[in-house]
């Protein structure tokens, strides 16, 4: 076994904190101010004039309000905001401040994103309107559009005491006041604040500080914003206000929001300090998206899939006795899974309609709602039904209800039309997921002692049909949701994924639009995105990287575990004898181990150590050892004999999560779905490898708790014309189409005096890692690109384990 150690040292910070530095200029400035105070008197400055007259608009504009309280009734107001055209909808208390706004303002304009209606609330205009059927929109400001006209007044209004006031108020040829938000807000403006159990201030001290910084405390939980009690309230049950919070949905939050929001001078997001927890109501425990993401990856990554396919009878139905099944009658399968995801509206939700038929031929419908990550307080529905067909109408009427379309249509033909505030279908295939119907390794470790294979193999098909590296995978993208079977959609939603994520693509490359209007074109693919690939914490993509990462990325890697469910499929059948093998016969293809004395097995570990450099997770460096090197022969892929009469044949590294390669195996590599401007993806729909294994091994390494990865090693010819970039192209379609062999030129590359040749004419560009010329290339290493997956031939995979090197800490205090 070979080893690469490199020494890594940590050392713990001397700098003062942010917190620290912020303290400092504070006194400073207060310094400052008492110098200032103590001056003589000097005449008002512009600032202070400006402010006395923010503060003569303030105090005219709460006048004009208290007097037409007085004399208009809601009902008025909503004729007033009605006849502007204005947003009406909503309680009275968000009316009544709408329409004394415009009344005092002017009336608001159209959204200037998508043109639909600027609510006032509070300081702030944000737009009520919809981006699109797939996304609210999301523009907000504080300075709105407003229109350049008369006020309307409807009839009811005209003979009021206030019409003349209103008019002369309203009158555009008079100069409108503008409305100023300039005034500092605290972090609790507006909120009532509810303390529970002991806390590590005392009560009075958090009171104080909360009236201080704009707030008011509350006793009770009646109208508050939150109820803050210490982390340790989850380990004593909870007192009975948490309890009447917990029932009424209000935020149950840390002590430490409440500091936070004072350091940081506004008030943090609630849902980052919640504590939903064991003391919740029927001790329903935390939601997935509220824990600590390490916390929700220990909880996700072994539970238990409650769907596994299309004829997958739900878990929480409690009705997986044998002869159990989903409902199909004239070509139609009663079993339905549903997702919708608008961040804005804090909707991140599943849907799960099924027809159940019992051994006993008793039709019971099954339906389940909740929101993502959070299964324990979803709201379920288990109801009998004496007629079939009164079922199946109930069934459509539920589909229809939920997302705007008929459910005939869409089963039998996939016709659908995504409709505004709908769930749209998450398109379950018929088949197992490989959460569900692979192994465990320990369950597998017996099936490769007496396997057919050679026991090297035997032990790594072992590994490809874990459900381990399956569930790792999932749970790293953040797709580990165990209500909706990710990992065994249709191919027709996987081509929808991937046409909405091309169509994304071109529309950014080509976007001029700028500032909120960009936001809003980002925003709104995010919530296709999580709509059709339903994730436990949704986030709107921001740059190219993300889109690489989150989204071109991931759509290969459960285009990959949906190949491997195929194959892989219900491995604990009484009737699989050596489930290794059976899923070997299926890859068309041949694995067998290098012998460790051998040439090959030399070169390649030669290769390898020469052009690795540690992968760096954290404060934390990686090396690498080799523990097994296979041989294989790839069906799809062509031939050494072929590949050789192909010019200019280089063998490269290629990196791969260990949940792709059952795929690989069968079908070989295949190009990268989009171009994007990020490595991986900046040469377009290519196959990108490298001459240093260290870029192979970002992505064969999977995370410190599970070391072992793979690395491939393929023959990739590069054609007669290979073209050398020092940066990105801009078009990558002129290379796809013609299929030009490209090499990028990274910052670093592998010393040309040790390269050699393999098998006759097959470059090895072995050589230690050197700088380059190119210092200003946006690659580290050096990256091949081919268009034709015939021109790649997959040769080696080299089993390697990522081993933690020696750390030396640096334990003195700062300031010693």
């Amino acid at each position: 076994m070979h080893f690469m150690y490199v020494e890594v040292h940590e050392t713990r910070s001397q700098a003062h904190s942010a917190s620290e530095e912020r303290k400092v200029m504070r006194k400073q400035q207060a310094e400052s101010n008492s110098q200032e105070s103590a001056s003589h008197k000097k005449a008002k400055t512009e600032e202070e004039e400006g402010t006395d007259h923010e503060d003569g608009i303030r105090a005219e504009f709460e006048k004009f309000c208290k007097t037409i309280t007085e004399h208009l009734s809601v009902k008025q107001m909503h004729e007033i905001l009605e006849a502007n055209g204005q947003y009406s909808k909503g309680e009275d208390d968000a009316v009544v401040p709408r329409c004394q706004d415009i009344m005092f303002f002017g009336p608001l304009d159209n959204c200037p994103i998508c043109g639909g209606n600027l609510e006032c609330s509070g300081d702030g205009y944000h737009c009520v309107g919809d981006y699109s059927e797939w996304s609210s929109c999301i523009y907000s400001t504080k300075e709105p559009p407003r229109r350049g006209e008369s006020l309307k007044l409807p009839k009811s209004v005209e003979s009021t005491p206030v019409s003349d006031l209103i008019k002369k108020r309203g009158n555009p040829n008079k100069s409108r006041p503008r409305k100023e938000i300039s005034a500092p807000r605290k972090p609790f403006d507006g909120m009532m604040i509810s303390l529970a159990g002991r806390l590590t201030r005392k009560h009075q001290y958090w009171k104080s500080k909360i009236e201080k910084f704009g707030g008011k405390v509350n006793n009770s939980v009646t109208g508050v914003a939150c109820v803050v009690v210490s982390p340790a309230e989850r380990d004593r049950g909870g007192s009975s206000k948490v309890a009447e919070a917990l029932e009424k949905g209000i935020p149950v939050v840390r002590e430490a929001w409440l500091s936070d929001s004072i350091e940081m001078e506004e008030a943090q997001p609630l849902d980052a300090y919640d504590v939903a927890s064991d003391i919740a109501v029927e001790g329903k425990g935390i939601p997935l998206d509220k824990m600590d993401p390490s916390a929700e990856a220990l909880e996700t990554v072994t539970a238990e899939l409650k769907v596994f396919g299309k004829r997958g009878v739900h878990k929480d139905a409690k009705m997986q006795d044998e002869g159990t099944r989903i409902l199909e009658k004239d070509g139609l399968l009663y079993n339905c899974a549903l997702s919708v995801c608008n961040q804005k509206n804090k909707l991140n939700d599943f849907c799960i309609m099924q027809l159940i038929m019992s051994s006993e031929n008793r039709l019971h419908m099954y339906y389940r709602r909740g929101r993502n990550g959070d299964s324990l307080r979803a709201d379920d529905k288990l109801e009998e039904w004496e007629n079939v067909d009164d079922a199946i109408k109930e069934f459509a009427r539920l589909f229809e209800e939920m997302t705007g379309n008929e459910f005939e249509p869409w089963e039998r033909e996939k016709k659908i039309h995504k409709k505004h505030h709908k769930f749209y279908p998450t398109d379950i295939d018929d088949g197992i997921e490989v959460r569900h119907g692979a192994l465990g390794l320990r369950q597998l470790g017996s099936a490769a002692a007496h396997s057919k294979l050679d026991s090297v193999v035997a032990n790594f098909m072992k590994v490809l049909c874990s459900q381990e590296i399956y569930r790792y995978a999932l749970m790293e993208l953040g797709h580990d949701s165990p209500e909706i079977p990710i990992g065994m959609l249709t191919n027709l939603h996987l081509r929808r994924c991937e046409e909405i994520l091309l169509h994304f693509v071109e529309k950014i490359k080509s976007m001029k639009e700028t500032g909120p209007k960009a936001e809003g074109v980002w925003y709104e693919f995010s919530q296709m995105w999580f709509t059709l690939m339903p994730s436990t914490r949704p986030f709107t993509f921001r740059d190219y990287a993300d889109l690489a990462e989150h989204a071109a990325s991931a759509y290969e890697t459960i285009r990959d575990i949906n190949f491997a469910s195929r194959i892989i499929e219900d491995m604990s059948g009484s009737t699989l004898d050596d489930p290794l093998f059976e899923c070997y016969k299926k890859l068309l293809c041949s694995v067998s181990p290098l012998e460790k004395e051998s040439d090959d097995y030399k070169m390649i570990v030669n290769y390898l150590e020469k052009t690795y450099e540690p992968v760096q997770v954290g404060d934390m460096s990686y090396g690498v050892s080799v523990e097994n090197i296979f041989a294989v022969e790839v069906s799809a892929c062509p031939s050494l004999d072929e590949i050789k009469e192909l010019p200019n044949k280089v063998l490269l590294w290629c990196g791969t999560r260990s949940s792709n390669l059952l795929r690989h195996l069968q079908k070989g590599f295949l190009p990268s779905v989009c171009s994007l401007p990020v490595s991986g993806y900046m040469f377009g729909r290519a196959i990108v490898c490298s001459d240093a294994a260290a870029e192979a091994a970002r992505y064969g390494f999977t995370a410190v708790d599970r070391p072992e990865g793979f690395l491939v090693l393929a023959v990739a010819s590069l054609g007669e014309e290979i073209k050398e970039l020092p940066s990105p192209p801009e078009d990558t379609r002129a290379l796809e189409e013609k299929k030009v062999g490209v090499k990028g030129l990274g910052r670093k590359k592998t010393d040309e005096k040790e390269h050699f040749v393999w098998k006759d004419d097959i470059k090895v560009p072995c050589g230690k890692l050197i700088p380059s010329e190119h210092k200003d290339s946006v690659l580290e290493y050096n990256e091949y690109a081919v268009y034709d997956p015939q021109q790649v031939s997959i040769r080696y995979l080299v089993a390697v384990k990522f081993d933690e090197q020696d750390a030396v800490y640096d334990t003195a205090e700062p300031g010693q």
